[in-house]
């Protein structure tokens, strides 16, 4: 148990997912030791509310999350491939409502609209929100929970890179599965903290970086998303992991090369053993 009281300070004392009380973990990052959930798995930042506070800044911009260039291509063919899965389990059909929430500046709703889903946004980050609102979107900007969106609204609901922000991801999730119509899919993206790159890589590995990543605090694991969802009333009805990396260190070309082309080897035993590092979950909201 971890009860000092230097450490006061700390954003988390309890599990924010099953509210047990932390205990100190292994794994060391800049803040210090990571915390962890005994009954869930849960890993959680060590950090204070200013640390934390200071690292969100990171997406207060117009630019936001969208990708750049470069990268584009790749954003486009990834969240189809999340959106094409979430139109499967539900059946595709005209007209499905979705929302994003935290949706930056507006580059998914931008492809979810091509797709052909009635797209809205939520954004609390002012000049991300207002770049969405400039290029068309309809936005939210503020906190889901201020949006006030009635009970059984949307068919699909997209948390992408949002959770591992997140203080209290209960109370975001519950309030997805209030607006989800019954039967609706909520599509959670996250870091794995139980992968393979995790396990290697330790305090090292990029997805738990609090100024990294903006705001880091939270890391999940399919063991603690199975909790999220007993506790918010939905069910798992698909997840899914990618993608190892077993170095963040490309100081030695020659040993990031043979480490990158080992972590695509090892890519496929990954997925059928759910220790990739980019962790997929598709909840559903129980029909009626």
């Amino acid at each position: 148990m971890d009860a000092h009281p230097e450490h006061a300070a700390r954003i988390f004392h309890r599990c924010p997912i099953c509210h047990t009380a932390l205990s100190v973990s292994r794994i060391v990052v800049a803040e210090g030791p990571l915390l962890e959930c005994p009954n869930c798995g849960q890993l959680l930042s060590g950090c204070n509310a200013e640390q934390y506070a200071a690292a969100l800044q990171m997406w207060n911009t117009a630019h936001g999350t969208s990708p750049q260039p470069r990268a584009a291509r790749r954003y486009r063919e990834v969240v189809t491939r999340r959106l094409r899965k979430a139109e499967q389990l539900l059946g595709r059909r005209a007209g499905m409502k979705l929302l994003d929430v935290g949706c930056s500046s507006g580059a998914l709703l931008a492809i979810a609209k091509d797709m052909g889903f009635e797209v809205q946004g939520v954004e609390p980050a002012h000049e991300a929100a207002q770049a969405a609102i400039r290029a068309g979107f309809q936005v939210h900007e503020g906190y889901l929970s201020d949006a006030r969106y009635p009970s059984g609204h949307f068919d699909v609901i997209t948390l992408f890179e949002i959770v591992e922000h997140l203080r209290d991801p209960i109370d975001v999730v519950a309030e997805c599965a209030r607006i989800l119509k019954p039967g609706g899919i909520l599509v959670v993206n996250t870091p794995n903290a139980h992968s393979w790159s995790a396990e290697t890589l330790g305090g090292q590995w990029e997805g738990f970086s609090l100024f990294g990543l903006g705001g880091h605090i939270s890391f999940f694991s399919p063991r603690s998303m199975g909790e999220l969802a007993k506790r918010t009333g939905l069910a798992v009805e698909w997840i899914e992991t990618r993608n190892v990396r077993l170095t963040e260190d490309k100081s030695s070309p020659a040993k990031y090369r043979a480490l990158k082309i080992l972590g695509q080897l090892l890519a496929y035993p990954a997925r059928i053993a759910t220790k990739g590092h980019d962790l997929l979950v598709y909840f559903r909201k129980p029909a009626k």
